[in-house]
């Protein structure tokens, strides 16, 4: 399987402190309709590491029945391998295609630990991985030279890389197997990666303006970077209010004044203050959302 195009990171719902599933198929339901490329539940955005294990199970199940003809990739990663592969077995009777898992967090591994811990997830599933280089959550960033090893390990498919460093994002595409594809974490990134050859975004934006930024994407797949620049300047301050605080409080306020679901998170992340709220409600009257 290749992974290309938009991926949004999908949001959580609560609602009175349990999952509001019936938000949840809504918010599923939009992104389908707007044509997603592929849909990543369960990640950082999905606050999964608050989440039950029947809650993950559920979730994931939602995903697949309401998105059964594009790809479904279930974020599994923690800091230890025998969680990781446990989280994978519990999972995969749920129909994913591939698995999001992160750089080990806390342990602060070295690289080679990174390339071994990566081999052992990829030998445990006959699934696709998508490594997730996020160091700004992890403490530890995987460099090009072992994104590029990983890369190898069969079974490894793509890397969602959230470094924001451009030029070893740059020397990974450059470099990069010819089936392996190069994903942005972060979505004021989407631009110039793609345009140095990168393959898409796992974004965060899209929970709030999936039209948008499929229209981003699929503009410079075609190469129509005229139209990509034009709708990447549009979308800016969508990019900028979505981290206002932390990943997915502002989110979860936009889809709350969307009328998708409550603000609700679980701690420790808390409810969006009302200048979050004023942020985004200026960014969505702009957008026409």
């Amino acid at each position: 399987m290749t992974l290309r195009g938009c991926g949004t990171a999908l949001a959580t719902p609560f609602k009175g402190g349990k999952v509001d599933f019936e938000a949840y198929k809504r918010l599923v339901t939009r992104q389908v309709e707007a044509g997603i490329h592929f849909l990543v539940p369960l990640g950082s955005t999905a606050e999964t590491p608050c989440l039950e294990n029947d809650e993950k199970i559920e979730l994931l199940r939602i995903t697949r029945e309401l998105c059964p003809d594009r790809p479904v990739v279930a974020g599994v990663g923690t800091n230890s391998p025998v969680a990781t592969i446990r989280n994978i077995r519990m999972l995969e009777p749920y129909g994913p295609d591939a698995w999001l898992v992160v750089v080990p967090y806390y342990n602060k591994p070295t690289q080679q630990g990174l390339y071994e811990y990566f081999k052992a997830i990829a030998e445990s599933t006959d699934k696709g991985i998508v490594a997730y280089n996020v160091p700004g959550r992890t403490g530890t960033n995987m460099t090009a030279e072992t994104t590029l090893r990983v890369a190898e390990i069969p079974g490894v498919i793509a890397v969602k890389e959230a470094s924001g460093k451009l030029d070893q994002i740059e020397e990974i595409v450059r470099n990069r197997p010819e089936d392996f594809s190069v994903l942005s974490g972060n979505d004021d990134q989407t631009f110039p990666i793609m345009r140095f050859g990168g393959d898409g975004i796992i974004s965060v934006a899209s929970n709030v303006a999936p039209g948008l930024m499929v229209q981003l994407v699929e503009a410079a797949e075609e190469g129509d970077w005229t139209k990509a620049e034009v709708l990447d300047k549009k979308l800016a301050p969508l990019y900028d209010a979505c981290f206002v605080e932390s990943n997915p409080i502002p989110a979860k306020a936009a889809l709350n004044l969307l009328g998708f679901c409550e603000p609700d998170m679980r701690l420790p992340l808390t409810t969006a203050v009302p200048a979050t709220f004023d942020t985004m409600r200026k960014v969505l009257e702009d957008l026409g959302i």
